[in-house]
């Protein structure tokens, strides 16, 4: 089929590529930056740089690749100027929204999809080769669903699906898991520099944990948090307030209170513990 891709970003550079790649035809990329040239120049050799109004008469795939809160107005906008039509399949990648976004397509007779791959992306051909096998989560009405599993697979991923409805909290989990936890690798290997510690010493710690925690055991809970160790908590605190790492010391403590309710509402710490620890994590 002929695709276009609205927004060379790191995801839709990509994303255009594996279509490519399973024998569409790259019709036309929006591309306004130089960072987002070079992306489409690279990935998507060939493929003329339009505008969206330009694309979409070309086009039976419309791939938007754009930030979620562009999502709406430029669907739109492009259904105010008479655009789409029952010809297109229309794909956004937002995590966050389910189709409803895109009705002013879906009133004018397209096909409306939202497809999200579960991973974080360079916007280079490093990326490529990760998309063999990665989860899609894929909403859309009805039957139309099966159109979004069949691109998804030609992108080399595995699709699964998700209601609108639960789109959101989805996302967040995504963003919570990866995000914040990139926050918090970041804030620890700080903790170690200040200490002149090589900050790679806690890759291996790092990885035996979330192997753990993926298979959502709680035997991999550690720490003094769950031992009830009162002493080291306070002498953590100390250290991170002399060491002048307040957003350290602020997340240590949101964490730490987070896993005394986790570890006493699963029986691993005695709740008069639990609320020794939580009294001693807040702020004076």
């Amino acid at each position: 089929m002929k695709g276009g891709v609205i927004g060379a970003g790191r995801v839709g550079a990509v994303l255009g590529h594996a279509l490519r790649r399973s024998g569409h035809e790259i019709v036309g990329v929006t591309a306004v930056s130089d960072a987002s040239i070079e992306r489409a120049e690279t990935l998507l050799p060939g493929a003329p740089i339009l505008a969206a109004d330009e694309i979409l008469p070309l086009s039976q795939i419309v791939l938007l690749a754009v930030p979620d809160d562009a999502i709406a107005p430029l669907v739109s906008g492009l259904a105010a100027l008479d655009l789409w039509s029952r010809d297109h399949a229309v794909v956004h990648t937002s995590g966050a929204h389910g189709v409803e976004v895109l009705e002013p397509a879906r009133a004018a007779g397209a096909i409306t999809i939202a497809i999200h791959p579960a991973m974080t992306f360079t916007g280079t051909s490093m990326d490529v080769p990760r998309l063999d096998g990665l989860p899609f989560a894929v909403t859309a009405h009805g039957v139309h669903a099966t159109i979004g599993d069949g691109l998804v697979i030609d992108m080399g991923g595995e699709p699964f699906r998700v209601k609108s409805a639960d789109r959101a909290l989805y996302h967040a989990a995504l963003a919570h898991g990866s995000n914040h936890m990139l926050v918090l690798v970041n804030q620890a290997r700080r903790m170690l520099a200040s200490a002149g510690i090589d900050p790679h010493v806690i890759g291996p710690l790092l990885q035996a944990t979330l192997d753990g925690a993926l298979t959502g055991e709680d035997s991999r809970v550690t720490g003094p948090v769950v031992r009830g160790d009162v002493g080291t908590i306070t002498a953590h605190l100390q250290a991170l307030d002399e060491a002048g790492l307040p957003d350290a010391d602020e997340t240590y403590r949101a964490l730490a209170a987070a896993t005394a309710h986790y570890c006493a509402e699963r029986g691993l710490l005695r709740r008069e513990k639990a609320a020794e620890i939580l009294t001693l994590l807040e702020k004076p």
